[in-house]
């Protein structure tokens, strides 16, 4: 008799661990210790592993106390470790920890704070960089972890990590709109003005910084535009307030200032979108019409709380 081989069994966790790190936000959570590991040699490996690690402990810890307090629930708080990530590898290691820690635990409060319709108005990380300069003076923002002191050639990992995050969270085009408005408008600026002061933004660390903003930041699917078009005006947007905020006042902050002000935008357009009802078909009775498919990207498509919307303003108009 031959015995039937069994497939080894797989554990629960084992697959749901799996399942996240497929994810954007799973593979996110890969690229940026990845990045953090490249760049922590030519930083101070001490300090800048105690700063990236710290700073994500941190507002996970608090994301994790506000959630059960808030909603009753525990979680996994990937969202916190994102932003804690972000903040620490942005601002310079030589800052205080205590510093770092508090500014990634403003990223957390800000996505309690301050929502609309269901999601957090304003980048996290963003937010926290540009209060955190001035309430905790954070103003040591050296984009470390963008491989700016690191030798030129490990830029290419810096690009190849970023066009694969973005190409799956589906906004290759928010950033390709964004980079090319950037690059276009200090080109002029360096034409018509100070050529010297507009010029720093093509060299490191500033080109650095404008990458890694690009593909880990402006593409922050809660906070930025899924439609093409709209991720293409929100791209052109943010590039045309950054480089007025640095033209203008030359502060150190002036790419999270700049997602700041394309974050209040779309969420206002988000507010002002509303849902069109669908009128029931002549001749199709009382069976009320179907809804039309919504178009989803690769991230999740239509929120769900912009899918109740449609859903409620429908049946209220088959009231009616």
């Amino acid at each position: 008799m031959t015995a039937l081989t069994r497939a080894p069994r797989i554990a629960p966790g084992f697959q749901m661990a799996r399942r996240f790190f497929r994810t954007p936000k799973g593979l996110l959570l890969l690229v940026l210790p990845l990045l953090a590991a490249l760049a922590a040699t030519h930083e101070g490996l001490h300090a800048a592993v105690a700063e990236a690690v710290g700073a994500a402990l941190a507002a996970a810890l608090l994301d994790v106390i506000l959630g059960r307090i808030i909603r009753s629930a525990w979680f996994f708080p990937s969202g916190a470790l994102l932003s804690g990530l972000i903040v620490a590898l942005i601002v310079a290691p030589t800052e205080p920890f205590h510093i770092v820690a508090a500014t990634a635990m403003l990223a957390v409060n800000s996505k309690y704070l301050l929502r609309a319709r269901g999601r957090h108005i304003f980048n996290p990380a963003a937010l926290a960089l540009v209060v955190g300069y001035f309430l905790l003076a954070a103003n040591q923002q050296s984009w470390w972890g963008a491989l700016s002191n690191v030798p030129a050639p490990f830029t290419l990992i810096l690009i190849a990590t970023g066009i694969f995050i973005a190409d799956r969270v589906n906004k290759l085009p928010m950033v390709l709109a964004f980079l090319g408005s950037y690059l276009a408008l200090f080109t002029v600026a360096a034409l018509i003005g100070d050529a010297g002061h507009a010029a720093e933004i093509f060299r490191a660390p500033d080109i650095n910084a404008a990458l890694f903003f690009a593909f880990f930041m402006l593409t922050d699917p809660p906070t930025s535009p899924a439609r093409y078009r709209d991720q293409v005006l929100f791209g052109v947007m943010v590039a045309v307030a950054c480089a007025a905020i640095f033209l203008t006042l030359g502060a150190l902050y002036f790419l999270p200032a700049g997602l700041l002000i394309g974050n209040g935008w779309e969420a206002w357009r988000r507010t002002r979108a509303r849902p069109r009802a669908v009128k029931p078909t002549p001749g199709a009775g009382t069976r009320p019409p179907l809804l039309p498919p919504a178009r989803a990207d690769r991230q999740g498509g239509i929120a769900a709380t912009d899918r109740r919307a449609l859903i409620v303003e429908h049946a209220g108009s088959l009231r009616r």
